[in-house]
């Protein structure tokens, strides 16, 4: 992966962003905020993996939305807005149908936001972050984040190899493949166990986890990331006023309900519209910079 910007700064500042943005858009149903936390989620995947997440978001992601949005429609008929009736007789309620809009997209958002914290967060951070208070904890799971690429590139090995030998699973006929694919699934299984147990004797030779070890970093939490802590605990608080007094409520059961827009609310969505997208704004400035030297040049 390419560093983005965003990745270079302090674990503290990218763990406290991550809260931030999946915590409130799993616990605040506001439309304005899906639709922002969708379009932040989206944008800094595809800037974090190109086309290989505009595939997953268009082709596995969308289908699964819609998916979960038809469920609810179909499953749930609360509300007093009655849209019209199925054959069985259950109502279409305006309420349920806004609900598994919105739940869709919330779905959608956390999904993409995770796979832009797997990039970004990787298992150093997790170890700085956590090593000191949960050490057996913060390894296994550092260790579960990697696992997926990591066998991933070795079973790949693996089919490389028994190809070179005539054993890959598109050799043969349906017994000889079935058969090939047996053999390198059970080299793969041998591999992890091995690589499992040598882990775990390196990682007790270093004395990880006995009281009083030191670890080395190389994380140090500078005048940039000073400024952006800053910054980032100013549109937290603006958002956090707005939300005591109420600027985000949205409401659909049993009627939809919502605090209008208005020009006094339009500093607290910009507040955390710019939180959403605040990777990208850097990511933005960055290449703005590297532009502008590259032509003084």
């Amino acid at each position: 992966m390419s560093r983005d910007p965003f990745y270079t700064y302090h674990p503290i500042i990218n763990i406290i962003f991550f809260t931030v943005v999946i915590t409130t858009t799993v616990f605040l149903l506001n439309p304005i905020i899906l639709v922002l936390s969708y379009s932040a989620a989206f944008v800094y995947s595809v800037r974090l993996k190109g086309r290989k997440a505009l595939k997953f978001n268009l082709l596995y992601m969308l289908p699964l939305m819609v998916f979960a949005a038809a469920i609810n429609v179909l499953f749930v008929h609360e509300g007093a807005t009655i849209l019209g009736y199925f054959s069985n007789g259950n109502p279409i309620t305006l309420e349920s149908l806004v609900y598994g809009l919105f739940s869709a997209l919330m779905i959608g958002s956390v999904i993409i936001w995770f796979s832009c914290y797997n990039e970004v967060i990787s298992s150093d951070k997790v170890i700085y972050l956590f090593g000191r208070i949960l050490p057996k904890t913060s390894l296994i799971f550092s260790m579960v984040l990697r696992l997926v690429p990591m066998y991933k590139a070795q079973i790949g090995v693996i089919s490389n190899a028994q190809k070179g030998i005539g054993r890959d699973f598109h050799t043969g006929n349906l017994f000889q493949r079935a058969r090939n694919g047996l053999k390198i699934l059970s080299i793969m299984l041998t591999w992890a166990l091995e690589n499992g147990v040598e882990t775990s004797d390196s990682m007790k030779a270093r004395g990880y986890g006995l009281k009083g070890r030191t670890s080395f970093s190389i994380f140090r939490f500078d005048a940039r990331d000073r400024a952006l802590a800053v910054s980032l605990g100013a549109l937290m608080a603006v958002f956090s006023y707005g939300l005591g007094i109420g600027r985000f409520y949205f409401r659909i059961y049993p009627t939809v309900k919502w605090t209008e827009l208005t020009k006094t609310s339009i500093p607290f969505y910009i507040s955390i519209a710019v939180i959403f997208f605040l990777p990208i704004i850097l990511g933005i400035m960055e290449d703005i910079k590297w532009k502008h030297l590259k032509s003084a040049v």
